[in-house]
């Protein structure tokens, strides 16, 4: 087997063939006394393939950190097992915490805490809040933004005004915007260019003109970067959503999106995490077809999963053609390899972006149907069509029990759920916070409307009438985790279509481990009468779902 300085040395002389390796030398050093001071007990193996995924921002979920900790018990009740934080870094709050000041704090406002108030004690209530979590054997992720940083990060302040600074080349800058001509504009419709002028020169970014891009060409910049991981991993992390993956290193002439160079440096940080702490989650965000995400994951030395995009679009898109035909499409092994038991696919119905359709992995065909049945407000466009800014109960105009049908769809399929906080009691759209970030980033990013604060008042008074759209969602959704976190099968198991002759008909069989349980999905706004052999007539009311242990 390799070792960590074979891993890590492979992939220093294909990023950098002309650098010497006495620094990397010294930090392969420095790694190994970071572990012998440190008592890091490691993650059980492929804890990621059986848990459930509650996404949310703190402050807007609950206040602060605190106020998280006193909802612990509502998520564990609710059968949520790993929390993935959005973006909790010190961060001016230009594009909702992507944009990181600094790698190495969180912000102190989700601690109640004024900026003035030491660094290390905000350290100290997170790890506290990492042990309350892990005693309710609730796991947690967060974000790592490791293509960008804010222009307010230290390092770019340094670099943009002193061209001597060894600052200068953790970015990318250029005598003119010519460089990269090919790289796609990700943010068409909000952002002209991926260049920004700063007095005699150009900064290059794929997003945000407040967003520079890091210079991976620089090795400092990598070994920056798994310090910060490294630090993380000290105070109890159990994983990390790698934001942006795709776009890490750039050549002249291509079109900077998943080149040779990313892989290795995601297998340069894979080899630290697995050393380090063992089963350490990372999860590549990779907005590409899955042909090209199952690249991420390498073979068991890159990611350990990735999300399967054109998955969710496609549960939309069946649901409103009443056809299992879109699902089973795009799982076909010809679009959706195999992955490795390792691997894993992480799934959504809807996160705290919009509701994407990006024609890397959806056509033209597909863009303008979903869009047509689901965008029922023209404020919900996103990035001139290529996209949907909508609560999923928005999306499914407040019919419970087509969104249970859907959740059933997500939960049963092969890969890790993840619910979006709020959705599972049919959160909308929010008009006030979107307004309100408009105006305090300048940008009008119609995804402002899928965040917004939770009024945990109002919510407990329509959870607790039984008659409400809230309550039947709610305990709908509990029933099916709850259900899931029983069954293995769903998190490792196997898939087998079954064929009932009738597309409206979505069924399979998840099997693992001598278990075996049917799932039966109906699509349809009608109900349905199905045969399936040795199980008998089957009769579903409208996007009915049946979970049958065999």
């Amino acid at each position: 087997m390799d070792t960590l300085f074979d891993i890590m040395s492979s992939a220093w002389k294909k990023l950098y063939p002309d650098e010497e390796t006495s620094k990397l030398q010294q930090f392969i050093k420095e790694i190994e006394e970071y572990k012998a001071h440190l008592n890091i007990t490691a993650n059980e193996p492929l804890w990621y393939k059986k848990t459930v995924v509650y996404s949310l921002y703190v402050d807007l979920f609950n206040k602060d950190f605190f106020g998280l900790e006193d909802k612990l018990d509502y998520l564990q009740s609710l059968g949520i097992n790993c929390i993935w934080l959005l973006p909790v870094l010190d961060s001016p709050m230009k594009d909702a915490g992507f944009d990181v000041r600094n790698y190495q704090l969180i912000r102190k406002s989700l601690f109640g805490l004024p900026e003035t108030a030491a660094d290390e004690e905000a350290e100290r209530l997170f790890a506290n809040f990492l042990d309350k979590a892990h005693k309710r054997n609730i796991k947690i992720i967060f974000d790592i933004a490791l293509n960008h940083c804010s222009n307010e990060n230290q390092w770019f302040v340094k670099s943009k005004d002193d061209k001597s600074s060894p600052y200068r080349n953790y970015f990318i800058w250029n005598k003119d915007d010519k460089k990269y001509s090919q790289a796609r504009l990700i943010f068409k419709g909000m952002c002209p260019s991926n260049w920004e002028k700063y007095n005699d020169e150009y900064y290059f970014h794929r997003f945000f003109e407040f967003q520079p891009d890091f210079n991976y060409k620089n090795p400092d910049v990598l070994l920056q970067m798994v310090r910060i991981i490294l630090y993380w991993l000290k105070l109890g992390i159990d994983g990390f959503r790698a934001d942006a993956i795709p776009y890490l290193w750039k050549e002249d002439n291509t079109n900077c999106e998943n080149l040779e160079g990313t892989h290795t440096i995601l297998k340069f940080i894979k080899a630290v995490l697995d050393y380090v702490k063992p089963n350490t989650l990372l999860l590549a965000e990779a907005c590409q077809p899955p042909k090209e995400v199952v690249k991420y994951f390498g073979k068991a030395d890159e990611c350990n999963a990735g999300y399967h995009f054109p998955l969710m679009p496609m549960i939309y898109k069946a649901i409103a053609m009443q056809s299992r035909m879109p699902i089973i499409n795009i799982l076909d092994k010809n679009t959706t390899p195999e992955i490795s038991t390792d691997s894993q696919w992480f799934m959504f119905l809807r996160c705290h972006d919009e509701l994407s359709l990006e024609l890397v992995y959806v056509s033209e065909e597909d863009r303008k149907y979903i869009h047509d049945n689901y965008c029922h407000k023209p404020e919900w466009d996103f990035r001139l069509g290529e996209g949907i800014s909508a609560r999923l109960s928005e999306l499914m105009q407040f019919d419970y029990e087509k969104e249970l049908l859907a959740y059933s769809v997500m939960l049963t399929l092969p890969g890790t759920p993840i619910i979006y906080y709020g959705d599972e009691f049919g959160k909308a759209n929010d008009y006030d916070y979107y307004k309100e970030q408009v105006k305090f980033t300048g940008k009008d990013d119609t995804r402002f409307l899928v965040r917004g604060k939770i009024d945990w008042k109002n919510t407990e008074q329509q959870l607790s009438n039984s008659k409400s759209f809230n309550n039947k969602l709610f305990n709908g959704l509990k029933e099916m985790l709850n259900r899931r976190n029983q069954l293995d099968v769903f998190g490792t198991g196997t898939i087998e279509w079954v064929n009932t002759n009738n597309n409206a008909i979505l069924s399979y069989y998840r099997t693992s481990n001598g278990r075996k349980v049917l799932i039966i999905n109906n699509l349809s706004d009608k109900e349905q009468n199905i045969d399936i052999e040795n199980v008998g007539n089957i009769s579903l009311s409208r996007y009915a779902f049946q979970w049958i242990i065999i």
